[in-house]
């Protein structure tokens, strides 16, 4: 979407770059998520060095002495600093932001430790899976996710990936939530489903941007009640995503297709454009079921 906008708006007929940019942005996405995981190995790695600085002080306390490695020996911490999918995908691409800014490791750290949460945890004298999977899950969702620093070094780092935070967020926290010992898959190596996911991608940016005039064509005469002169130019955009859907791609169903630029009304464009996309689809539906124009594979898909 963002890069039919910017092809548009650009008067650019680069379509292979702008693709070769998607591309990237997507491999970006998955940067995002292999290195929001390693701060999980990260933090555990500062929590295990405060421990031994404080077993060589001077004056060491009975507590710096013997100190309470719960955090350090979390069973879902530990799987994922064992993890070697997820070593390999750090160092392959890599992945040294933790390295080179170590203080956000030190201030979310810290924000942990002064938080009820880490607290009660760590003052919980009865360990288990189940704690140590409920802790993590929510060290990450009340603690980490919302972590304002946290947010301005990444979007620092990578414009696309203030876009791409909500996505990653919730595939990490579904996962740690849905961890079974023995069978955990919090870390997912690979970045598409399959090739045909893969191609998707490819795909639904060539044929709308190259299928302009003929997707334009369609939505003419279907805006009456609407000024064309104040449609946003990304409700068009998305318009045409969806009938490109509609009608070059027969696997996807059209509830499917509906909702997903519903979704991307309400997130990236005006309060009004929800409503607009939702009836000019409603009513293109109508017809291309009335003209026989839908080509949908398989049961359940019209």
């Amino acid at each position: 979407m963002q890069s039919i906008y910017a092809l548009s708006q650009s008067h650019s007929d680069q379509v292979d770059k702008e693709l070769k940019f998607i591309n990237m942005s997507i491999a970006n996405m998955h940067d995002l998520h292999v290195l929001t995981l390693d701060l999980f190995v990260k933090l555990s790695e500062y929590g295990q060095n405060q421990i031994e600085l404080s077993q060589k002080k001077y004056l060491a306390t009975s507590a710096d002495k013997n100190p309470n490695k719960k955090f350090v020996q979390n069973a879902i911490i530990r799987h994922l600093a064992e993890n070697e999918d997820l070593k390999d995908a750090v160092h392959d691409r890599n992945l040294n932001d933790w390295e080179l800014n170590d203080e956000y490791i030190r201030v979310i750290f810290e924000a942990m430790q002064e938080s009820d949460l880490y607290k009660k945890y760590m003052a919980d004298t009865e360990t288990g899976y189940e704690k140590d999977r409920a802790f993590a899950a929510k060290l990450f969702s009340e603690i980490i996710a919302p972590n304002e620093k946290l947010y301005e070094f990444y979007e620092d780092q990578k414009l696309t990936w203030i876009d791409d935070l909500p996505v990653v967020n919730t595939l990490i926290l579904k996962s740690i939530k849905q961890a079974k010992q023995g069978k955990e898959r919090i870390f997912l190596s690979e970045l598409y489903k399959d090739e045909e996911d893969k191609a998707f991608v490819r795909d639904l940016f060539r044929k709308t941007v190259l299928n302009d005039e003929m997707l334009t064509a369609e939505i003419q005469g279907k805006t009456p009640n609407w000024d064309k002169d104040r449609i946003a130019n990304l409700d068009l955009i998305l318009l045409k995503m969806a009938i490109c859907e509609f009608l070059k791609f027969p696997s996807i169903p059209v509830k499917v297709t509906i909702n997903e630029y519903i979704e991307l009304a309400k997130e990236y464009s005006t309060s009004k454009s929800s409503m607009f996309v939702n009836g000019i689809l409603d009513k293109l539906i109508k017809e291309y079921k009335k003209e026989n124009k839908l080509n949908k594979i398989g049961r359940g898909l019209m």
